[in-house]
């Protein structure tokens, strides 16, 4: 116990060395290509052709794996830090803008599969597991919340009353436009767009249009031609 503790207090002591040291080096040329150097050796993975932008906090980089050619601009934070179980993975591709926030907390497992980018100031937040599949767009100031409070007690402050944590699904190619909200349990089904302001709290079928609070599915991207198609019945 006492080991695995020691190399835990190292490789933290690492990583704060490391990030303090290079965090701040500005320019493409210099700053980036010495944090993706410097940092494959405190990273769960750091995949080939990576940009890290200058001033991009990560916390518990043993948990926190990056793919090929994902981007992450300033002011992002990566927050890994709660739980030795934890995991954020960023896929090939991922652009993620300026101060967008994730945080896995507590035994958590946060997912962006490749492709998909994800604008300023979006906030992805544990503790309940998140996945955000190939190819979307998710829009600035948008936050995906996989936690709820109880609150059954009114006697009792709602801070002690405990979390659940049923987690989120986002899946391929979806686009969830500004200032969306992404309760907990959620699935938004493959090519469903959600208007900008929407609050989502019920599931979303494959290719729908959903807007509002909460948000209601207005139409079906699937056109009539589609569906015969995919029923195999001839005009």
């Amino acid at each position: 116990m006492n080991s695995k503790k020691a190399v835990s207090k190292w490789k933290r002591l690492q990583e704060t060395v490391l990030t303090v040291l290079l965090g701040n080096i500005p320019t493409k040329v210099i700053g980036s290509n010495l944090r993706t150097f410097f940092y494959r050796g405190i990273f769960a993975g750091l995949g080939k052709q990576v940009y890290l932008q200058d001033n991009v906090e990560f916390i518990n980089t043993p948990c926190i794996e990056i793919g090929n050619r994902a981007q992450i601009l300033r002011g992002a934070n990566i927050n890994a830090i709660g739980s030795s179980k934890n995991k954020i993975s960023i896929g090939d591709g991922v652009q993620i803008q300026q101060g967008v926030d994730i945080r896995a907390l507590n035994d958590t497992h946060l997912t962006i599969e490749e492709d998909t980018f994800i604008g300023p100031y979006v906030c992805i937040a544990g503790p309940g597991n998140i996945k955000i599949g190939k190819g979307c767009l998710i829009a600035a100031h948008s936050g995906l919340f996989a936690n709820n409070h109880n609150f059954v007690d009114p006697v009792q402050y709602i801070a002690r009353q405990g979390i659940t944590r049923k987690g989120i699904v986002i899946e391929d190619d979806c686009w969830l436009g500004h200032n969306v909200t992404v309760t907990d349990g959620i699935t938004i089904g493959r090519g469903s767009v959600i208007g900008a302001g929407s609050v989502v709290t019920k599931d979303i079928p494959p290719y729908s249009i959903a807007v509002g609070v909460p948000a209601k599915v207005v139409k079906s991207r699937i056109g009539e031609k589609v569906r015969k198609e995919e029923l195999g019945v001839r005009s």
